[in-house]
């Protein structure tokens, strides 16, 4: 399924519940926010290591799915909401930040180029 379909999926969703009248770009902004905060406190006490895929527990890799899906329900809601074409917004956002972050500056540093 495409991004566009997942879309119409969710606005029919929404509709059928009557919550269109909640999905202020406001609202769904604070929702996607609090969402990715979830997801965050499944890895709150875990080692760099220990939030790894291999060494996460049954249990805590499908809350951290669950968590994910909700961050990607609210953003493409969001898009939606927004007449947002979210492949063109990332595809710009990538040609950016290979501008901002070029290889030879970038590759294996975590620490911005600029900041060095």
């Amino acid at each position: 399924m495409n991004i566009k379909q997942w879309q119409e999926r969710l606005a029919a969703f929404a509709a059928e519940r009557d919550w269109d009248q909640f999905h202020s770009p406001k609202n769904l902004s604070s929702a996607l926010v609090v969402e990715a905060a979830e997801l965050l406190e499944q890895f709150q006490w875990l080692t760099q290591e220990g939030s790894r895929a291999e060494y996460l527990s049954d249990k805590t890799r499908s809350a951290i799915e669950q968590e994910i899906a909700d961050v990607g329900i609210y953003l493409l809601r969001l898009c939606d909401i927004l007449d947002v074409d979210l492949e063109g917004a990332i595809e710009k956002k990538l040609e950016i930040n290979a501008e901002k972050y070029p290889v030879e500056l970038a590759k294996g540093n975590a620490v911005k180029y600029s900041d060095r």
